[in-house]
């Protein structure tokens, strides 16, 4: 099994798209890797050589940053927008959309859920 970057990469998908499950690399990044370690990218990750691994391993650390560090950058930056207090940094402390997108309909993965109770009725009075 190959594990690069601490995470196990799945045994049976092709290595173009098993890279993908590293944070930070998407499908044409994972492209871009495989030319520069010259693995061909149609090889099930399980048929991987060392070498190759190693290559991998190396042209990752050479040319992006990923996973834990990458993560840590962007904590950062958000953390550095709601500290100085722009629009971005209070619409993040709020939790809602940042790029102009409506709010009064939708937004629902932003906002979360809406909590209503379905058909309730209320107390007779007596």
């Amino acid at each position: 099994m190959a594990r690069i970057e601490g995470v196990d990469l799945p045994r049976n998908k092709r290595i173009e798209i098993a890279l993908m499950y590293i944070y930070g690399i998407g499908l044409v990044t994972s492209q871009k890797l495989l030319k520069i370690a010259q693995v061909n990218p149609d090889t099930r990750a399980k048929d991987l050589t060392d070498q190759e691994i190693t290559n991998l391993r190396a042209a990752i650390n050479e040319t992006t940053q990923v996973e834990g560090d990458l993560r840590r950058i962007e904590s950062l930056a958000v953390k550095r927008l709601t500290d100085i207090g722009c629009y971005r940094g209070r619409r993040h402390r709020l939790g809602l959309p940042l790029r102009g997108q409506r709010t009064r309909t939708n937004a629902r993965t932003r906002r979360g859920s809406k909590r209503t109770v379905a058909g309730k009725k209320k107390a007779p009075r007596k």
